[in-house]
């Protein structure tokens, strides 16, 4: 049965560039409000900072160097493997305004891993990190990109410095110097016939179900990602204020979707400012959160529980906080809870935060749904009218990147995405997402959800972070197996208890419980449960630490 939102909003016509700064129709002009800070350094705000207006100038100067390069058309890919900056927005949008598609590549790869994604998007430059050079230049030596077409990447260039390295140019050679030029650089605004449908964007999947596939991203769905995503918030009775008084740290990824959703389009839509992290440290943030009076905090679920359990959470003033949202992976009610309870001491009850969780894929750009506000539905309470998989109508269908096999398989014959989701939907249409069904583990019959599991091990007070497996059994079945990172005294037998004593019996951990130093996940914080299965399935079920 398909189920509409209850909101509706129109989508304008156009290019990503004409949406948030408007049509290059009637150049030289500056975006709204071109003064103020919209991306700074968070370690240098002072020094290192884009204006709204320079940093479209920026935009505009990369996208005409791109052309005047002669190493790059309208249609061609480039790839940036980089951790955070104030120029990866640059990067990524003065693509755009060059008629090209940007992709990003997690600055963690190997050189093995980014050469296949350099191969799979046909890449017509790679720009590198300093700090990740020396493989980008492998990489493509590997997928036989040639060095004349990699490019060293950093800050440096604002100080008018930056050096080649390792074979590789400085990318400040790829953008042009003439500013009179440059300020008259027109973007594309595909107002025509179906132009708003051309691919912006190749987000690589996580890869959890073999090889990482490039999800191509319209400019049509970045803009209605984004004005759905603004509705959200926009339905708060002090929206205006709170948005004129708006900061965040952009820690999350920029080379992916969800980091690309908000801070590049979202909060520049907004015209918030973002204090640019290039590396998640949790304590940094708390420190960076009261310095710069954090509003809102976008979180993913490791960053969530460490705001639930981290001891050193009130030693900072994040009073100032009034949005806390969290995506990419399941987070658990009793962690949401923790965090509530914690940032809301001393708070008003007008001031009291709600930790909103939103739901989708790569496939849907980031968000799919959103928290409705109205607190959280827990299931034996709601009255559940069928469990179902989740299928969402996404328009235009392009889907994956040159894999006309992996899109078929996604979509049904009349066009919904199978997400691989397992939800039920209350009687007033509210969604609960219960675990993916690519995960759940299969015990005599019944279907468990290491979700479930996972969340109810959190509330034991000497377990900080937890997985939960189906390792194979010798009968052909599968066990639930716990990987713990503990936090204090805790054995097998008593987190085996702990959970027995709560759930039917063929939900216990069966298959034993694995402490572990950390759990590994990706970028986006979901967990790498395939990792954790052939690492240990030959381990047997005794709780040593591995």
């Amino acid at each position: 049965m398909p189920y509409k939102s209850r909101w509706r909003i129109d989508i304008p016509r156009c290019s990503l560039p004409t949406f948030l700064f408007g049509s290059s129709a009637n150049l030289p002009h500056v975006p709204s409000n071109p003064e103020k800070v919209c991306l700074a350094e968070a370690a240098r705000p002072d020094t290192h900072f884009l204006t709204r207006g320079t940093y479209q100038l920026w935009c505009q100067r990369f996208a005409l160097g791109l052309q005047q390069s002669g190493l790059f058309e309208a249609g061609d890919r480039l790839l940036l493997f980089s951790p955070n900056s104030i120029f990866v927005p640059v990067v990524f949008m003065g693509t755009l305004f060059a008629g090209g598609i940007f992709t990003g590549a997690n600055p963690s790869y190997t050189a093995q891993e980014l050469a296949y994604q350099l191969r799979n998007s046909e890449a017509a430059l790679l720009l590198c990190h300093t700090s990740s050079i020396e493989t980008g230049v492998q990489a493509a030596k590997m997928s036989g990109l040639d060095l004349s077409r990699v490019f060293v990447f950093d800050d440096s260039i604002l100080d008018g410095a930056g050096t080649p390295s390792h074979g590789a140019g400085y990318w400040s050679r790829l953008v042009s110097y003439d500013l009179k030029k440059a300020e008259l650089f027109a973007w594309p605004d595909l107002t025509g016939p179906e132009e708003w449908n051309t691919t912006l964007a190749l987000n690589y999947s996580s890869g959890t179900t073999g090889l990482p596939k490039g999800v191509e991203v319209t400019h049509l769905n970045y803009i209605a990602n984004t004005l759905q995503t603004s509705q959200t918030v926009q339905n708060h009775p002090d929206y205006e204020k709170r948005r004129l008084n708006s900061a965040s740290l952009a820690y999350l990824p920029l080379y992916h979707a969800y980091g690309q959703t908000v801070y590049i389009a979202l909060y520049f839509h907004q015209e918030r400012t973002a204090y640019v992290m290039p590396k998640f440290d949790f304590i940094k943030m708390l420190e960076y959160s009261e310095r710069f009076k954090v509003s809102d905090m976008n979180l993913v679920p490791p960053i969530a529980v460490a705001l639930a359990k981290h001891p050193d959470v009130e030693k900072y003033d994040l009073s100032n906080v009034s949005f806390l949202g969290c995506g990419a992976a399941p987070l658990s009610r009793e962690i949401a809870e923790q965090v509530e309870n914690r940032l809301n001491k001393n708070r008003k009850d007008e001031d009291r935060l709600n930790l909103r969780q939103g739901w989708g894929m790569t496939e849907w750009v980031t968000s799919a749904y959103n928290d409705c506000g109205g607190g959280l539905i827990e299931s034996p309470d709601v009255p559940a009218l069928y469990f179902t998989r989740i299928s969402m109508k996404r328009l235009p269908q392009i889907l994956y990147w040159r894999n006309p096999k992996a899109t078929a398989e996604t979509l049904t014959p009349d066009g919904w995405l199978k997400s691989g989701d397992i939800a039920y939907v209350s009687e007033q249409g509210q969604f609960v997402i219960v675990d993916r069904i690519k995960e759940l583990i299969k015990v005599k019959g019944h279907q468990v959800a290491p979700a479930e599991l996972e969340a109810l091990l959190l509330e034991h007070p000497a377990i900080a972070d937890v997985a939960v497996v189906g390792m194979s059994t010798p009968d052909g079945d599968e066990a639930p197996r716990a990987f713990v990172v503990s936090q204090g005294k805790v054995d097998e037998k008593e987190v085996k208890d702990f959970v027995a004593s709560r759930v039917v019996r063929y939900k216990h951990l069966t298959g034993g419980v694995t402490f572990v130093n950390e759990i590994p996940k990706n970028p986006s914080g979901k967990i790498l449960r395939r990792q954790l299965k052939d690492r240990y399935k030959d381990t047997t079920s005794a709780g040593a630490r591995l």
